[in-house]
């Protein structure tokens, strides 16, 4: 007989995020029949993003002159009265139907009536509410017995676009410790990359003031002269570029797509050059086959504008077997997106973020969709955090095998790492950690042609 854990009380505050904006903290409290023992509760604050995908769930914000009009106390009443009537008495154990009665709830397609801050944060606390019960770690009760995967960080060292106020313009410069034995060593040796950047930053004049990731944010002229400082701080470091340490990139290129011209325009690059900066769809590829021959990067995230599909099957044509190409705004967390993507031969990754699409259900679904069509995925966090470290174990349950959580700065994304730390050391001998990119990307690439007919 399936046991019944009533879900008692449902209810969510306004709190704060990383950047001092208002966010949601849902809370579910849960009885056991079964056992006689009441008051078990689960917590759960939902992250926020600044460079945000249009297709993304909605997430609620109030309007108005308070807290500039982010303030997300409907999206709370909404948790307080709308999901706490529709979540009453209802099995906490079900994920799958408490996350399908929070989508029927809302009845829009992107989560804007309740809001995706309402749904996400209801829907991981009572997760973490069920696994209370069981006294079970929350990565455990998500992913079975056989969890014992730990994740590669892509860590966040410098940052430019939206997530800092510099001339860089790619948003996200990250290190991958590819040739770590273990994710504690993996941390200590990301950890000596980013102090030994720091310093080799300090010694040119550049400033060494961090962005919202944690990384930093110094003004630099070109993606190219990044990479150089990236190199020059893993060679100081005592680490070998590309045996060591691999690079990713977020472009986060629909941030710089300007719709009229049908262009990416570069402030940054234009700013510095004293003359405007621009690159359409073919010269954007070249540009990164260019940044890809002089440095070991092997991962691109949204290297090209979320509409322009077809320019995203010509830059996995030409660069799908070198790299992992991850698309973030491309897909949002959505699996009718990602089939479309599959279908097409656009990119080979996706990047989960569960505030994308509003419940742990459908991001697990995306991760299962990306895994039978031989697609990689990675766990992400949010510029605008938390100390919340959910997705830390989320990575670990969904064997994901890679996690991008920013720099080794700021207590919202070491909070993450910290989690990680603790989970490896649960899990002693049996922890698995691994180069994401070993294996043929050829035989992955085939798998993912031949998935495209099941579609």
């Amino acid at each position: 007989m399936f046991r019944h854990l009533p879900i008692q009380r449902v209810c969510a505050r306004e709190i704060l995020d990383s950047r001092g904006n208002p966010t949601v903290e849902a809370e579910v409290a849960v009885e056991d029949e079964f056992a006689g023992v009441y008051g078990y509760a689960g917590r759960a604050m939902v992250p926020s993003g600044a460079s945000t995908g249009k297709f993304e769930a909605v997430e609620l914000r109030d309007g108005g002159a308070r807290y500039g009009g982010k303030g997300v106390e409907k999206a709370v009443h909404n948790v307080n009265t709308r999901i706490a009537d529709a979540l009453a008495v209802e099995n906490a154990l079900d994920q799958a139907r408490i996350d399908q009665i929070l989508i029927e709830t809302d009845g829009s397609q992107n989560k804007s009536i309740l809001g995706a801050n309402a749904t996400l944060g209801v829907s991981m606390a009572a997760a973490r509410a069920a696994a209370s019960v069981f006294h079970m770690p929350l990565y455990r009760y998500l992913g079975g017995v056989h969890t014992l995967k730990m994740p590669v960080p892509m860590m966040n060292i410098l940052n430019g676009g939206r997530h800092a106020d510099n001339t860089v313009d790619l948003q996200e410069f990250m290190i991958m410790p590819v040739g770590a034995p273990s994710f504690k060593e993996c941390i200590r040796m990301c950890v000596d990359v980013y102090h030994r950047l720091k310093k080799v930053l300090g010694e040119r004049g550049l400033s060494t003031a961090v962005g919202d990731e944690g990384g930093f944010a110094p003004d630099l002229p070109d993606s190219a002269s990044v990479l150089s400082l990236m190199m020059e701080a893993v060679v100081q470091a005592g680490y070998e570029p590309g045996k060591d340490f691999v690079f990713a990139i977020d472009a986060a290129a629909s941030e710089l797509y300007e719709e009229e011209s049908g262009t990416y325009y570069f402030p940054g690059e234009s700013k510095l050059a004293g003359r405007p900066v621009h690159r359409n769809t073919e010269e954007m590829i070249t540009y990164y086959e260019e940044l890809c021959t002089q440095f070991p990067i092997a991962s691109l995230e949204d290297g090209l504008d979320e509409d322009d599909w077809a320019g995203w099957q010509e830059l996995t044509d030409r660069l799908g077997d070198r790299l992992q190409l991850v698309g973030d705004d491309l897909f949002v967390t959505n699996v009718r997106r990602l089939k479309q993507g599959i279908y097409l031969g656009a990119g080979n990754a996706i990047l989960v973020k569960v505030n994308q699409i509003g419940t742990l259900t459908e991001a697990l679904d995306a991760v299962e969709l990306a895994r039978n069509a031989g697609f990689r995925a990675i766990l992400s966090h949010r510029s605008g955090e938390t100390e919340d470290a959910f997705i830390a174990d989320l990575a670990v349950a969904c064997s994901c095998g890679q996690i991008k959580t920013g720099a080794p700065c700021r207590s919202d994304r070491t909070a993450k790492y910290n989690r990680l730390l603790a989970i490896e050391e649960e899990l002693g001998e049996n922890a698995v950690f691994e180069n994401p990119f070993q294996g043929n990307s050829s035989e992955k690439n085939e798998k993912v042609l031949a998935d495209r007919t099941n579609l």
